[in-house]
């Protein structure tokens, strides 16, 4: 009765998981809508609006939470201290090129920044960490560099923007890895990182009268005060959609986001698809088929060579008990007792 309870809480925490990560996915999907309510605010302002309130969102659901446990241990270690920095950096690259793109009309080029993002984190494998690829995964990077060099063809010029999301974001995973803390709280550090230089870009634009907030109304403040948590509110959800799901199915969730910016790019931003850029997307999608079925396949044979392990071992622990079982119960030995010997006379 007690299994058949857990396993049932087993399943809905699974499905939980599952919304969440629907839900941190599909949020990074639509928040191209979000970015051009902010107008006339450019870029740059509306990422260094988005560090501010993100720090502040954090802080606050930190102080809810208390967590606060780790700020010590992390300020006495000044090499973690220099890759959150470097997190920071990357990851401020990514968000300003992906606002700017999406603001000037390149949502569907933006989107094959996050399609590619998979390959190029397993070429950085490859190149940096000196990984090991299967066949297949040879295969899915080959066909995705045949696929930028189709786009580069279309376009006159290679796909810049695509390329400088999936290598700037690849190298913000590669970043994290190295980190490994909790996703509130590297977003609170790497925020914390760069809140000074963002806050003080914020005033140095109020003070030049080319700030926006404040000059817009209250419903464009109350937008931008709101990137903190368009930012924050996506990684709270796939950090509770990471500790519930398998790595497999949030491999397969992550394409949603940009499926739904493509999408989006189409019929609602109206941007152009001629034939080579059908073309050249269609190539991508060949190779995260292939990788997607050999990262399932290979899921699948390593669970079923775990089970198999299991199972010997366990064949191999009854047997011992057993054996020692059996010994335990085996009749004793009856032994003659020795012999008597005479006694010797007492000298005295």
């Amino acid at each position: 009765m007690k299994a058949d309870g857990d396993q049932r809480a087993g399943l809905l925490d699974q499905r939980a998981g599952l919304l969440y990560g629907i839900g941190a996915y599909g949020m990074w999907g639509l928040v191209p809508l979000y970015w051009p309510l902010l107008e006339p605010a450019g870029a740059m302002e509306i990422l260094a609006h988005r560090m501010v309130w993100s720090l502040a969102f954090v802080a606050i659901g930190l102080l809810v939470l208390r967590r606060w446990r780790w700020i010590p241990e992390l300020i006495r270690q000044p090499r973690k201290l220099g890759l959150i920095a470097v997190a920071a950096v990357t990851i401020s690259l990514n968000w300003g090129f992906y606002i700017w793109a999406v603001n000037t009309g390149h949502v569907v080029e933006a989107s094959l920044g996050y399609f590619i993002n998979p390959l190029v984190t397993i070429a950085m494998g490859v190149l940096l960490l000196k990984e090991r690829l299967r066949p297949a995964q040879w295969t899915a990077v080959f066909i995705a560099l045949t696929a930028v060099l189709v786009l580069a063809i279309g376009y006159g010029q290679p796909p810049w923007i695509s390329l400088v999301l999936a290598f700037s974001f690849a190298t913000y995973g590669l970043v994290k890895k190295k980190i490994n803390i909790g996703g509130l709280e590297s977003l609170a550090a790497e925020t914390a990182v760069l809140f000074l230089p963002a806050l003080g870009y914020l005033v140095w634009l109020g003070a030049s009268g080319s700030a926006t907030f404040g000059s817009e109304g209250t419903g464009q403040m109350a937008l931008l005060a709101a990137t903190g948590v368009v930012t924050a509110l996506p990684l709270i959800c796939f950090g509770a959609a990471a500790i519930r799901v398998p790595l497999s199915t949030l491999g397969l969730l992550q394409y949603l986001a940009p499926v739904f910016q493509f999408v989006l790019g189409i019929t609602y931003f109206h941007e152009a698809m001629p034939p080579e850029r059908w073309a050249g997307f269609s190539l991508v999608w060949l190779a995260l088929v292939i990788l997607t079925w050999d990262a399932l396949r290979n899921a699948r044979r390593t669970r079923s060579e775990a089970l198999r392990l299991t199972a010997e071992a366990a064949a191999a622990t009854t047997a011992a008990s057993g054996s020692g079982s059996a010994q335990a119960e085996a009749p004793l030995p009856v032994t003659e007792p020795a012999p008597s010997r005479p006694r010797e006379p007492d000298p005295r």
